[in-house]
């Protein structure tokens, strides 16, 4: 189960890294794709929570009422740290005006790669398919996020390669975490589903307070294509919870 950990936290990461060359590279077709992957982000996200974390959570927990309370940690949490970090998961770097906030953004990313780490590894010990799809709900979200940095990150004046370095260096956090976690959580069984619940939480949030809006104010010719993506996450994360035995 290790190897699959770091090898799950370093396919999100190593890929989201190549969607953040592609907007160096072709900066008006990635942003275009970019927003797409929001849509899928969405659906990838809820999927994860709704169809496998918090299940699993329930089921290992079996106290309904405690993962709750969890689940809206998540929430708050999320909403506490976007507070003081303004920049979060922003798409659209000329109306945001966040080149002042560029060591925010480094900062932020680190931290919230270190928690995509540590959930990858506590899904993974809940079961391969629930791992495999908080892997892929991190990795679609982590795609249009790392392109949004990217683009925070050259709006505020940094060279193409500090871009990239100082991106790859918070992505590294990623697989930290997970290893962390890996190591931490044996010892502390009866946390992996608060910590499910806690990630459930979080997905949601994401996905419903962060790329949803995003996706309103922004997909008004294309509302269908996007609904499309966000079905095609959903069905995607529930296959993988079907097809992937335990």
């Amino acid at each position: 189960m290790f190897i699959q950990i770091i090898i799950a936290s370093l396919v999100g990461s190593v890929f989201a890294l190549i969607g953040g060359v592609i907007l160096l590279t072709k900066e008006e077709f990635a942003r275009k794709a970019s927003l797409y992957l929001v849509s899928f982000a969405i659906g990838a996200l809820l999927g994860a929570a709704l169809f496998d974390l918090l299940p699993e959570a329930f089921e290992a927990a079996g106290d309904g009422k405690s993962i709750f309370v969890f689940v809206v940690l998540g929430i708050l949490l999320l909403f506490i740290f976007e507070k003081f970090l303004r920049w979060y998961h922003c798409h659209d770097t000329e109306s945001c005006h966040l080149h002042t906030f560029s060591s925010a953004v480094l900062f932020g990313d680190a931290v919230h790669n270190f928690i995509d780490g540590i959930i990858i590894a506590s899904s993974f010990s809940l079961g391969t398919p629930v791992g495999i799809a908080a892997t892929v709900a991190v990795f679609f979200h982590e795609v249009p996020q790392e392109i949004g940095d990217f683009g925070v990150l050259l709006h505020a004046g940094y060279s193409k390669g500090k871009v990239l370095l100082y991106n790859f260096l918070t992505a590294l956090t990623t697989p930290v975490g997970a290893i962390a976690g890996y190591f931490v959580l044996p010892f502390i069984p009866n946390v992996v589903p608060t910590l499910a619940a806690f990630a459930g939480g979080i997905f949601i949030y994401i996905a419903m307070s962060d790329l949803m809006p995003e996706l309103n104010h922004k997909s008004k010719p294309q509302e269908f294509a996007h609904l499309f993506f966000i079905v095609l996450g959903l069905a995607i994360l529930w296959t993988i919870g079907v097809m992937v035995p335990e």
